[in-house]
């Protein structure tokens, strides 16, 4: 009778060891009961009994997810590729296990399809200015859909926009002309100002006496401070006639 108590003892054991799980801290557990939900796991120590009882771990972490390139066109009909990164965490290990299949492709599935139809309600000037606004978007979409999912989409990034080389020859034919048109403006302006610069300057030399004549001695000295011009001055007409007067008389 002994032997057969010990040995009941034994197995009990032995079942118990095989019983017992470790969830992480940072898991949850959901455990079914003959395949009916029968409540959540916390971290630590935990009796699952076997063939009676199964469970399914489910991370609480925050997951990142790396949405691959997908094509889309924009509301002016050009193509561009474009990827995300997507951030989300479960809220409710539940919902995660008893609402859906695979909750993580789900997730993966629904952001691929979001984005592309975002892509499709703005024009390519605004996807490109405005790359916030539409992850944005996406993520309010995404978020709305997966929240009986048991899962928050915290954020989301885009990370590029792919445009056809020819658009792009083509964007960075226009950016230069830009410049140029840039360049020309500002030359304008500068030409402007100068001119009037020395049109103020005139009227202040006009209205001094002797101011023009003073400008130009400094600009004549200015000249001849530097080796190898040559300095030409106009003699006005009534000057040399006073000066052949002078030499008949004589």
């Amino acid at each position: 009778m002994q032997q057969i108590v010990i040995s009941i003892l034994i197995i009990v054991g032995i079942i118990i060891l095989v019983s017992l799980r470790i969830i992480n801290q940072y898991e949850r557990g959901v455990k079914f009961t003959l395949g009916r939900y029968a409540g959540i796991m916390n971290p630590g120590l935990r009796l699952v009994v076997p063939i009676i009882q199964t469970y399914q771990k489910v991370d609480m972490r925050t997951i990142v997810v790396d949405v691959p390139t997908q094509e889309g066109i924009t509301k002016d009909n050009i193509t561009v590729g474009i990827n995300a990164v997507l951030y989300y965490r479960i809220f409710d290990p539940k919902l995660s296990i008893l609402e859906v299949e695979h909750y993580d492709y789900a997730v993966s599935q629904l952001a691929q399809t979001t984005m592309r139809n975002a892509v499709g309600e703005v024009e390519l000037d605004e996807l490109l200015a405005k790359r916030e606004q539409v992850a944005e978007r996406v993520r309010i979409i995404v978020d709305k859909v997966s929240d009986p999912w048991g899962v928050k989409v915290e954020s989301v990034d885009l990370k590029d926009v792919s445009l056809p080389q020819e658009l792009k020859r083509v964007i960075g034919k226009q950016a230069e002309a830009e410049r140029e048109r840039r360049a020309v403006v500002i030359k304008a302006e500068g030409e402007k100002m100068a001119a009037k610069n020395m049109a103020d300057a005139a009227a202040m030399l006009s209205k001094s006496p002797g101011g023009l004549h003073l400008r130009t001695l400094n600009a004549l000295g200015e000249i001849a401070s530097e080796q190898g011009n040559s300095i030409v001055l106009a003699v006005p007409i009534e000057v040399l006639d006073a000066f052949k007067a002078i030499a008949k008389k004589k």
